[in-house]
């Protein structure tokens, strides 16, 4: 993320909860429940976009993937094991480091960058991901404007993000941090995007939606894909 971008006290809000990320029941627990739903979306996508066999366990066999706002690696390690050259980029230097000690001890190699994704060594990849970003950056437009910069041709972005409705700020910002189910501060309602919104941003870069489903919670199972986008949604996106 650029200097435009970034929000310090966003980066500083994270970065304080870099040691608990790995914790399925510290203060990341929601996103321990929320990765294995966002897996399946990014696997079904890739699949689809690279005419993957579902059965195939290296589906990014030979891809380089690029996962912005990383956190501690929740994502980027599972790509990594997909087969991906891997690199994530985080605001905060210490979930970088509480990343890179994790990949580590799990024999992966993923390279970790802390601060500007402007200061990333030019390239491109072939899978840009950003989960749960877009909401915390100062300058969504300049964002994805650099998301798609990085976006090698044929390239696949995938993108998830809450949406700005009065349900999500019910029960993802009141509610969810009343009850402690994510850290105060975590989310600021109004910057939210709702879908339209994004896929305006998303084609302003250049970039055309190829697909976009919601993630709901489900009493049996979490959460789910698919039906209604009213917390929080996906988009998958491409070059036209």
């Amino acid at each position: 993320m650029s200097a435009a971008t970034i929000n310090p006290h966003e980066a500083a809000h994270f970065g304080a909860l870099a040691a608990d990320w790995w914790d399925p029941h510290g203060s990341s627990a929601m996103l321990h429940k929320l990765n294995p739903v966002r897996l399946a979306y990014i696997r079904d996508r890739i699949d689809a976009h690279w005419h993957v066999d579902a059965r195939d366990r290296f589906a990014l066999a030979g891809r380089t993937a690029l996962d912005v706002g990383c956190g501690a690696g929740l994502l980027a390690e599972p790509l990594a094991r997909m087969g991906a050259t891997v690199t994530g980029v985080d605001a905060a230097p210490e979930n970088i480091a509480a990343a890179r000690e994790h990949a580590a001890g799990q024999g992966l190699a993923i390279s970790y960058f802390a601060g500007e994704l402007a200061a990333l060594p030019p390239a491109t990849f072939d899978l840009v991901t950003s989960m749960e970003v877009v909401e915390h950056v100062t300058d969504p437009a300049a964002f994805i404007a650099e998301l798609a910069a990085r976006l090698a041709p044929g390239g696949l972005m995938i993108l998830s993000t809450p949406n700005r409705t009065m349900l999500s700020k019910l029960l993802l910002v009141e509610a969810a941090e009343r009850i402690g189910a994510v850290p105060r501060g975590t989310h600021d309602w109004d910057q939210f995007l709702k879908p339209e919104e994004l896929t305006k941003l998303l084609e302003g870069a250049g970039l055309e939606v190829i697909d976009r489903t919601g993630l709901s919670p489900s009493a049996a199972k979490g959460f789910t894909l698919g039906g209604s986008e009213t917390l929080n949604y996906l988009v998958a996106a491409r070059w036209p």
